[in-house]
């Protein structure tokens, strides 16, 4: 029996380690591209030397030619450019809407059947911008954000409470970034709320630190930003889509009325499968939590706006 195809675009630290785990997980036979020549072909060969003894039998390829995308089952699209020195954002968002929507265009040509997750930022923006490209069906376009946003979120509440991160589930909505909307009402350690177990400044403290968790990493490194996390965020949506797992995770997908929001891309609960998002979860918000909702929202259609006149 064959495995499905997954086209990964980047071969990056983030791209390069997506598809790592997915070859090592067995999800699906890897084609890796990137622009720069050698640089996929030598990460493939390198995963593909590892198999032997990591004992995994998906093969692996890396090519610099979008055609060899054709006929994915899935394509990550993690390429694009990390922000400079002296580089403003508007030129971030002009340089990386230029990369990602190329690759859409391949993308629709050569993969017209394909879930697409978008990894690159900024991340709402660039999901947005991929189902416009595409025009491929809501359901099969969506962003990576928000299984990082709460793995970090619920990082920090083990360390705080000296426990497994197995038993800490939280969930983070919205944006990716400044705007991003923790929610520790839905925050549990083995089933206990997390406001039995915190005080409330704690808790905000936790929220504060998961809102700063991308720079946070980004300043210890001086050089670079965070990959394994966002690689293995990435690999676990991949896997509940190619494999059917229909787990409830949060991603950036477009909503038409759920939440009060319409025709614009934000994070939020969904159940992924192999259809790709299967069904968008309302969970019930407080007012404060669906502001906070909304305000991420409004702040993805400016930026969205800007790119368009840019």
């Amino acid at each position: 029996m064959s495995k499905p195809k997954a086209a990964v675009f980047g071969a990056g630290n983030v791209g390069a380690t997506v598809a790592q785990g997915i070859v090592e997980k067995e999800l699906a036979d890897v084609v890796l591209l990137d622009v720069v020549e050698g640089l996929p072909q030598g990460k493939a060969l390198d995963m593909a030397e590892a198999a032997p003894v990591e004992g995994y039998d998906a093969r692996i390829v890396g090519s610099n030619n979008t055609t060899d995308a054709a006929g994915a089952d899935l394509v990550v699209i993690t390429a694009g450019i990390a922000r400079k020195p002296g580089m403003s954002r508007d030129d971030l968002l002009a340089t990386n809407a230029k990369i990602v929507g190329g690759i859409a265009d391949a993308v629709r040509q050569h993969a017209p059947e394909a879930i697409v997750v978008v990894v690159t930022n900024p991340l709402d923006v660039m999901t947005w911008l991929v189902f416009e490209r595409t025009g491929f069906a809501p359901e099969r376009v969506m962003g990576m954000a928000g299984v990082l946003d709460s793995a970090r979120f619920r990082t920090f509440i083990a360390m705080e409470l000296g426990v497994s991160v197995k038993d800490v589930e939280a969930m983070v909505l919205g944006g990716h970034g400044d705007s991003m909307v923790p929610l520790p009402r839905y925050a549990t350690v083995g089933g206990v709320p997390l406001a039995a177990l915190l005080p409330a400044e704690r808790i905000e403290a936790l929220i504060q630190r998961t809102r700063n968790g991308g720079a946070e990493v980004v300043a210890l490194l001086k050089t670079g930003s965070a990959y394994y996390a966002p690689a293995s965020s990435t690999v676990a949506m991949v896997g509940s889509i190619l494999r059917d797992e229909r787990r409830v995770l949060p991603a950036c997908v477009r909503l038409d009325g759920q939440y009060g929001l319409r025709d614009v891309f934000a994070g939020v609960p969904v159940v992924l499968g192999d259809g790709g998002v299967e069904m968008v979860v309302e969970l019930e918000l407080s007012p404060d939590e669906r502001k906070a909702l909304h305000a991420s929202a409004d702040e993805v259609r400016a930026t969205y706006a800007r790119l368009k006149s840019l």
